[in-house]
């Protein structure tokens, strides 16, 4: 492995050297060094992942590989450190924040000369631990091993997972906040992406009021990341840069929406810069469609980063980062402009999306009222969000009056054994209404199918299987996980034997922990 570490080349360091919790001043990052797992054990590898970043066959799997990216030895080429950066918290000022369990060892080059960071999650301590212990516990490390393969699978803009390494030390955590913490099985998870970034780095160099280093930072990311801006200088560099970062905000938005991914804690130092998606926590995909649904235990109350208000927070959370990069333009209405532009951008590619999943021509007049009475129908009673469209696809404008025929299509999305009477009558008025709408738009079937099944995946991460998966691992079995990511690695396409990844949530998985709620405790 190869390492060419720009950013910490660049940016200047913490210069305390000591790790011990505190405040950083005038520093991007600070240097740290992996705390020492005391038996390492692999859990999985993502052979996707490892071949993106060049990584020879026989080395993933190596023993050096375990102890490597289980921070139990590090390589003279690497360069570890975590980085400083503040954020908003369910929407208030939260100051200095920062890698308080993650630590990224380096920057590696792969055969093509990309730089990809390769970062540690649950490696220990840092200065920015503040009253934590640096650590992960298996269940939130699996999860998260899962989640970030899953959505770059799905084809959304996400963080990579290299690598899952039990610790082989138990770490005590308080899953429901409850008082009855208990020991768990440790575990680190090794994050890939070419930055991490977030918003809050910006916005705790604003909040100490150190312009100088907002914009050395700014103008590293534009060199780094948005070559194509490399060239302008002056006001007009920033701006187009923020610009850029609301568009590829809304395309990463608006396909969590796509695939009923709800991230659960959308706070600022959550954001990445890179508009890729970043701390899979509290996380959870629909089941039952609900708008108001939120995964996060924390969140219950407010609903503040609920599935249908995504939207709504990620343009809030590119205001907070407009704030912070103020001083760089000194003028607010490019900046305005710009968060308007995330609005339509994110519209836009919404109404094309739901339209697509649908399998409806785009033509911005006929399928409008149909599009906006699909919502309240479907939360008539509960229907599986990933199922139903799915099941949607199977439906041909040759069963216009067949009504029978096109509520047997459906029927099994439904999470109620029994339908009223006036949920019934309103979905087979939304079906005929829709079977009337592709009869005339004359759409070629197999290539309505194609195109829906593109788009509307059959195999998402929901969280009772992350449960089961979890349940075993935790006992030192793994099969289910390593069957489990395989068939998450093509989640369009149907595959022989493999229905149980594709069923709707049991009833026995609606209120246990870890299958609808989940917690920041780990």
């Amino acid at each position: 492995m190869q390492f060419r570490n720009v950013f910490t080349d660049v940016l200047p360091a913490d210069p305390v050297e000591e790790n011990y919790v505190r405040q950083v001043q005038a520093a991007c990052y600070s240097r740290v060094t992996p705390r020492q797992p005391s038996n390492p054990e692999f859990i999985a590898v993502s052979d996707p992942c490892a071949q993106l970043l060049g990584l020879p066959t026989e080395y993933v799997g190596s023993r050096e590989f375990l102890e490597v990216f289980s921070g139990k030895t590090v390589l003279p080429e690497m360069d570890p450190h975590s980085m400083c950066y503040g954020g908003h918290q369910f929407g208030n000022w939260a100051g200095q924040l920062g890698d308080g369990r993650a630590i990224i060892l380096g920057e590696l080059v792969d055969d093509s000369g990309n730089l990809h960071a390769l970062q540690l999650k649950g490696s220990g301590s840092t200065p920015y631990s503040r009253f934590a212990d640096g650590l992960a516990v298996l269940r939130s490390s699996l999860r998260e091993f899962v989640c970030s393969e899953a959505m770059a699978h799905l084809g959304v803009p996400t963080t990579r997972a290299l690598s899952l390494i039990r610790t082989g030390d138990d770490v005590v955590r308080d899953i429901l906040y409850d008082g009855n913490a208990a020991e768990e099985p440790g575990a680190i998870v090794c994050r890939v992406a070419p930055s991490f970034l977030r918003f809050g780095n910006f916005e705790i160099l604003t909040a100490q009021q150190n312009t100088d280093l907002l914009k050395r930072l700014a103008d590293y990311v534009i060199a780094e990341f948005f070559t194509e801006l490399a060239g302008l200088s002056g006001p007009e560099k920033y701006v187009r840069w923020f610009d850029e970062v609301c568009r590829s905000t809304a395309v990463m938005i608006n396909d969590w929406m796509r695939v009923g991914f709800v991230h659960g804690v959308m706070n600022t130092d959550n954001m990445s810069i890179l508009s890729l998606t970043i701390d899979y926590g509290p996380y959870g995909w629909l089941e039952g469609f609900d708008p108001n649904w939120t995964p996060n235990t924390t969140d219950a109350a407010t609903r503040r980063y609920r599935y249908g208000q995504q939207p709504a927070i990620a343009q809030w959370n590119l205001i907070q980062l407009a704030n912070a990069i103020y001083p760089l333009i000194e003028d607010v209405k490019p900046l305005e402009q710009s968060i308007r532009s995330f609005k339509t951008s994110y519209e836009q590619l919404w109404f094309d999306t739901i339209n697509t999943k649908l399998g409806l021509a785009i033509d911005g007049t006929h399928s409008a009222q149909l599009v906006s009475a699909l919502e309240p129908t479907l939360q008539l009673t509960e229907t599986d969000f990933t199922l139903f469209f799915r099941c949607l696809s199977s439906l041909s404008p040759d069963v216009i009056e067949a009504e029978e025929v096109r509520w047997s299509l459906i029927e099994d999305c439904f999470y109620a054994p029994e339908i009223s009477n006036e949920a019934q009558n309103a979905w087979n008025a939304w079906l005929l209404d829709y079977t009337r709408l592709i009869k005339r738009q004359n759409r070629d079937h197999s290539t309505r199918v194609k195109t829906m099944n593109a788009v509307n995946p059959l195999y998402v991460p929901r969280n009772y299987l992350a449960q089961l998966a979890i349940d075993d691992a935790t006992q030192g079995d793994y099969q289910f996980l390593h069957e489990w990511m395989d068939v998450l690695e093509c989640p369009y396409t149907y595959q022989q034997g493999k229905d149980r990844f594709a069923e709707k949530r049991p009833e026995w998985a609606r209120t246990r922990v870890g299958c609808s709620m989940l917690s920041c405790s780990s």
